[in-house]
């Protein structure tokens, strides 16, 4: 009897089971199935889309001289390339556009349209031809005469010009050669260059390429650049993927803790005489004051060297290993001679502004402005260059000088974007300023409570100043640089065209950090068919710093990622710049500075927690997570640190244990690698893999098998831990992709979508849509 009950009691469990089971699946099959028509509605508010419904959005400008800049004006009717003179605003065609097309279609191998020219950089040559770049190619033309255009013929390494314009620095061989570009005719600067011991070479690990690191002189006679030392760095290796043997990549890659790592020995060299000056001073560090490499934006230049005007001295700043200690020094030019001028030391790291570096030199009174967050905030000082004493603070109190975008020596008038600096404005929207070096209290030039871009004149008489807000489009105006009065009204953005698509900007919201006390600041999207009576599941877009945020920007763009897009397909998406970004003050920024595992998310999930409070149509208990890059460890890092909150993460490209990536980013945010007694590290804490186990929600994993910038092993890391804990997750591994997914990020961004789509909504996604090549990758 007794075994006769307890069958039943097994018969009524399985029943209950089954019931249950039945349920759940009457549940997601409960769900919505998504149509084509349903991806395509999201896939309109991608970036390839909206972006040309934007007229008269003006947001850069290139000054041409001191009174006359050009500008592209996009509207309806296409691409409209004008000039304007700055002094007194009237704007005038920059050249007939049909005989331009014509003349490039001639020129080039395909039909070009005369409103759509993509010229990116147009200026007026020494003869008074016209000097053009269109499609990453370079012409001369005459557009005054015949209309004609001439492929200009470049060498097969990429050149740095030099002021004059007559001749570009180049690297053959691991040496340093110059090409004069009227004739073509080459001369070898440098001799003893060697493999991985090579002058000028870009190679920070994450980034290798074929660009020379120089500084020109004022004059175009000298050239200020470096022997790397590489030749005892540990080497990266990626394999391709083909039919028959695999290609092997190779290349040199440190990573943090190694006992050799990249050095460089800095040189002056005479252009004319072919003469190399060796600097006396012990090779320095790879490093840099604002970045993660000795070079920071995309044209070559050397950010932390600055020449004096008649090339007989320089200066530039030494980074320790990590980037705990700065040393200001001045060089002469024809002996080698070098003296150490000044310090600044700090317990973190030091940087030198957001987006540029912002020390200078002024020789002509022995002086120097330098940057620094001594006071928990980024202002500018004057040192005095022969004691080495600091004078007094340019600027001072809350809010952080960002970016210097001029300084007059004659007028001692200094020019800065800055933010936070006017109170009850939001602490991300740039201004511009100006100061005296003497001191005093700055003028505010932009008083428009908005994200201003500037782009000055290089006789500091003009800005061109471009302000917007996330939900209001761009207002582009002419000012004085004097006083910021309003000279003309360059153009106005029309967002008719995209709100006829149904289009809204993002809200803008408010919410308070992991201590209860700061605001933090972020955007939400929500679907333009938004039902307050529903529930929706909500989606973090995350990316965690230390060097930017998860909000793209506070000024207008019609796209941000693809997150309206996915917010349309039934989501609420949401993006949350936390504590340990930039742009606020030192102490914010070093909130989790040595604790790298921290990944914002403390003030991810109280952010979400008060939303939700904030907004009953906010599902809590469907909580998503996707990033790239960073973004990508932090949502891993997520879903093993708090698995009952986050459901669903997509993780893309995560440097999931820094200790394998390259060695400046980790040890200048995380530190120096420490070995315990024990075998642990101060490293551990923000290994992934170490936490793995913890995952119980839907995890994705993307890695490009190539890719160079953060190497796919990272990945594979936590899939290893993964397996061994016996965790469930999904990977796609991209054959043959870098960082960025070329043409495999139609593909990713609709497989992103529909794992939200299904795991997180319950819903069917529609199978197999595709979406758009995007144009500009």
């Amino acid at each position: 009897m007794r075994s006769t009950i307890g069958m039943s009691r097994l018969y009524g469990a399985l029943l209950c089971g089954l019931l249950a089971a039945s349920s759940a699946g009457s549940a997601m099959a409960e769900g919505r199935t998504l149509t084509a028509q349903d991806y395509a509605q999201a896939e309109r508010f991608m970036m390839y889309n909206t972006a040309p419904l934007v007229d008269h959005a003006v947001r850069t400008v290139h000054w041409m001289d001191g009174t006359h800049f050009w500008y592209v004006d996009h509207d309806a009717g296409g691409d409209h390339y004008l000039q304007m003179d700055a002094t007194n605003g009237s704007a005038s065609p920059l050249f007939d556009h049909v005989k331009l097309a014509g003349a490039l279609t001639k020129a080039g191998d395909k039909t070009v349209k005369a409103d759509k020219l993509g010229i990116t950089d147009f200026r007026v040559a020494a003869d008074g031809r016209d000097e053009i770049e269109a499609a990453g190619k370079k012409y001369l033309c005459n557009l005054q005469g015949a209309g004609e255009c001439a492929p200009v013929k470049e060498g097969k390494e990429p050149g740095v010009l030099s002021p004059d314009r007559k001749q570009e620095a180049f690297i053959r061989n691991w040496n340093l050669w110059v090409r004069d570009v009227a004739t073509g005719k080459e001369t070898q600067l440098t001799t003893d260059g060697v493999e991985n011991f090579g002058y000028a070479t870009d190679n920070a690990g994450w980034k290798h390429t074929d660009n020379a690191i120089l500084e020109w002189s004022p004059d175009s006679k000298q050239i200020a650049t470096f022997q790397q030392d590489q030749r005892r760095d540990g080497d990266m290796y990626l394999v391709t993927t083909k039919v028959g043997h695999p290609e092997l990549q190779a290349w040199k890659y440190p990573l943090p803790g190694d006992a050799n790592i990249t050095m460089i020995e800095r040189v002056v060299i005479d252009v004319p005489a072919h003469k190399v000056v060796r600097l006396n001073m012990p090779a320095d560090q790879h490093r840099s004051t604002l970045c993660d490499d000795v070079s920071c934006g995309d044209n070559g230049g050397w950010d932390d060297v600055k020449w004096a005007p008649d090339g007989k001295t320089l200066a530039f700043v030494s980074t320790s290993r990590d980037h705990k200690h700065e040393t200001f020094r001045i060089a002469d030019t024809k002996t080698g001679a070098v003296r150490t001028v000044f310090h600044e030391d700090v317990p973190t790291y030091y940087e030198s502004g957001n987006g540029a570096v912002n020390w200078r030199y002024l020789p002509g009174t022995h002086e120097a402005i330098w940057f620094s967050e001594r006071n928990d905030w980024g202002n500018l000082y004057l040192y005095d260059l022969g004691n080495g004493q600091l004078k007094h603070a340019i600027t001072s109190g809350d809010g952080n000088v960002t970016e210097v975008l001029k300084v007059d020596a004659a007028t001692r008038t200094v020019w800065f974007r800055g933010v936070g600096r006017t109170a009850g404005v939001n602490p991300y929207y740039q201004q511009f300023w100006k100061v005296s070096l003497d001191g005093g209290e700055p003028v505010l030039l932009t008083p428009e409570p908005a994200d201003h871009e500037i782009t000055m004149s290089d006789d500091g008489k003009y800005f061109v100043d471009s302000y917007s807000t996330t939900t209001t489009p761009p207002v582009t105006v002419l000012r004085d640089a004097n006083d910021g009065h309003i000279i003309a009204t360059v153009a106005k953005a029309d967002i008719k065209r995209l709100l006829a698509t149904g289009w809204q900007p993002p809200v803008p919201f408010t919410v308070k950090a992991r201590d209860g006390k700061t605001d933090l600041y972020g955007l939400m999207f929500k679907p333009t068919h938004f039902d307050p009576q529903k529930k929706y599941p909500i989606v973090d877009y995350i990316y965690p710093g230390p060097q930017t945020g998860s909000v793209e920007t506070f000024g207008f763009t019609p796209s941000h990622y693809d997150n309206q897009s996915l917010a349309e397909l039934g989501f609420i998406v949401v993006a949350i710049d936390g504590m340990g970004t930039p742009w606020r003050s030192k102490s914010f920024h070093d909130t989790w500075y040595g604790n790298m595992g921290d990944n914002t998310l403390p003030d991810q999930v109280t952010a979400i927690k008060q939303l939700a409070q904030r907004y009953p149509w906010i599902d809590l208990d469907r909580v998503g997570i996707w990033g790239h890059s960073g973004g990508g460890d932090a949502t891993a890092d997520a879903m093993f640190r708090y698995p009952d909150f986050f459901k669903v993460g997509w993780s893309e490209s995560g440097n999931h244990d820094n200790r394998d990536y390259e060695d400046d980013w980790a040890e200048k945010w995380q530190g120096l690698l420490v070995t315990n007694k024990d075998g642990s590290t101060n490293y551990d804490s923000q290994a992934n893999q170490l936490i793995a186990k913890n995952l119980k929600g839907k995890l994705m994993l993307v890695h490009g098998s190539i890719d160079d910038n953060v190497p796919p092993y990272n990945t594979l890391l936590v899939v290893d831990a993964l397996i061994k804990a016996n965790k469930d997750f999904d990977m796609l591994f991209l054959p043959n992709q870098h960082h960025a997914y070329g043409p495999d990020t139609p593909y990713i961004t609709r497989r992103r979508w529909d794992y939200f789509v299904h795991n997180l909504a319950g819903d069917t996604p529609p199978q197999e849509y595709e979406l758009k090549p995007w144009p500009w990758r």
